[in-house]
């Protein structure tokens, strides 16, 4: 089969892959989006869809729920995917809680069972041994292996605890650990990013767990010349015995975007040529017609299950009609970055348009109520309720250090419903709205940068979003979504 790296062009950070009898599949990070921990699935390592969720609420804090505060940043970080001959185990950290969970599942589609997990593994990397002993390499500049329990709820009592490497650099020490077993080698394949160098691959490997381990660097590359290494991810052997490196490549404002990177093993190394644009790997299945990981969505029946909240969801204030999906407020909100039930898709590149038609009958004065492009340094277009009718307000947040969310384009709206649209370019990575005026699209202000940053921690994501400013209880209705990837 033939395809193109990067494999996905939306946020799949950290990915973890696992072949089962003829298909792959493949968890990633979710921060704080709810349901969380998607899994996807795959019979060529190339193109992927919508398997399933781990969990649709982590139930742990009210910051979950952003009822006293939010988890931006924070949330479900980068999980180990593995299959023991008879369950599907995943076991991710949230560094909001500084808890390790553990999910099993006879089926990747779920349900998914969540198991007792003590102690707090870092980037972990699970390994089930031949012998039925299990292990998990983790942290970061300290990486360590750790013997488990059978059934992963603690620390083994006088099992194995080794230490693979230690590295002190100021940057990103090592860390992202994936762990193999092959040819009577044990492996821990990690990711290494030290000042002035791009992300950087590295292998480390020993005859038993308990070490002693040797290795370190062995794949420092680029893609599309964006000086960003591809890195963070593991191995996987394919359908004809030959194997490849599942990784991530930051990409902007887009987010952390998943490639392929053929591999091979030379006198128990991995060795690496380079990170092909071009692919062409087996499928077991070349007939099957891939469901895409993106949705247009009449939201009149429900939602499609490819959105995901902002935060854990409060369901009391969300419904869907006949007339579309209605958002409720119950507390006061600045901006979409402050409101709950913000429901919200991955962005895709290169480029993209949302659009969305929201009726405002519903809405208290001040109440805003649209479409958002959600980061930290966000831009939303939204219907709002005056005194004297209804106008258009875009908020925006700019990329500066002081920066804060202004109103930089107060227009009067054609009425209380309005087709709003959002066209996103991820060459530029910049976002630009514009609303339905009779027949024609009318821009709204100038074009909006989108930058990655820290304080979201992922990629770009269109939203629907209601707020309220003077007084809540008001609600807004979405209708006719449509994204359209270019």
């Amino acid at each position: 089969m033939k395809g193109i790296n990067p494999v996905i062009h939306a946020d799949y950070p950290d990915p973890d892959v696992v072949r089962v009898g003829d298909a792959y599949y493949m968890s990633s990070t979710s921060m704080h989006m709810f349901p969380g921990c998607q899994i996807l699935s795959s019979y060529d390592l190339m193109h992927w869809e919508h398997c399933g969720y781990v969990y649709d609420a982590l139930g742990e804090t009210a910051r979950q729920r952003m009822d006293e505060g939010h988890i931006y940043g924070k949330g479900m970080w980068a999980s180990s995917l593995k299959h023991d001959g008879r369950l599907f185990h995943i076991v991710f950290t949230s560094n909001d809680t500084g808890h390790s969970y553990h999910f099993t599942a006879e089926d990747a589609a779920g349900p998914w069972v969540r198991q007792e997990m003590n102690g707090f593994w870092y980037d972990p990397g699970l390994l089930f041994d031949d012998d039925g002993r299990v292990y998990i390499a983790h942290g970061n500049r300290h990486v360590r292996v750790t013997e488990l329990t059978a059934d992963l709820c603690a620390r083994k009592a006088d099992g194995i605890e080794s230490t693979v490497v230690v590295d002190d650099n100021p940057r990103l020490g090592w860390e992202g650990s994936h762990m193999l077993k092959h040819d009577g080698w044990y492996y821990v394949f990690c990711i290494h990013w030290a000042p002035e160098e791009m992300r950087a691959m590295g292998c480390f490997r020993a005859r038993t767990p308990a070490g002693p381990w040797e290795g370190g660097k062995f794949m420092e590359l680029d893609l599309d010349g964006r000086h960003a290494g591809v890195a963070q991810g593991g191995p996987v052997q394919l359908h004809d015995g030959s194997w490849a490196l599942f990784l991530f490549q930051d990409h902007g404002a887009v987010g952390r975007i998943p490639v392929v990177v053929p591999m091979r093993w030379v006198d128990g190394w991995p060795v690496v040529d380079e990170v092909p644009k071009q692919l062409d790997l087996p499928s077991s299945r070349p007939e099957h017609a891939y469901a895409p990981l993106f949705t247009s969505d009449p939201l009149t029946e429900g939602w499609s299950v490819l959105w995901q909240w902002n935060h854990e969801p409060h369901p009391g204030l969300v419904e869907s009609d006949a007339d579309g999906l209605h958002i409720m407020t119950d507390r006061l909100a600045g901006d979409c970055t402050q409101t709950i039930n913000t429901l919200t898709q991955r962005c895709f590149g290169p480029a993209m348009t949302a659009e969305v038609t929201v009726d405002g009958s519903g809405l208290n004065v001040g109440d805003h109520a649209g479409l958002c492009a959600l980061q930290g340094c966000f831009s939303q277009l939204g219907l709002t309720r005056t005194e004297d009718g209804f106008a258009l307000s875009l908020v925006s947040k700019a990329a500066a250090k002081d920066a804060v969310p202004a109103e930089v384009v107060r227009i009067p709206a054609p009425g209380a419903a309005v087709r709003l649209r959002a066209d996103f370019d991820f060459d530029a990575d910049t976002v630009r709205f514009s609303f339905l005026a009779g027949e024609s699209w009318q821009g709204v202000g100038d074009t909006h940068q989108l930058v990655y940053r820290l304080d979201h921690f992922m990629g770009c994501r269109v939203g629907l979003f209601t707020c309220s400013t003077r007084a809540w209880g008001g609600s807004a209705c979405f209708r006719d979504f449509t994204m359209d990837i270019r």
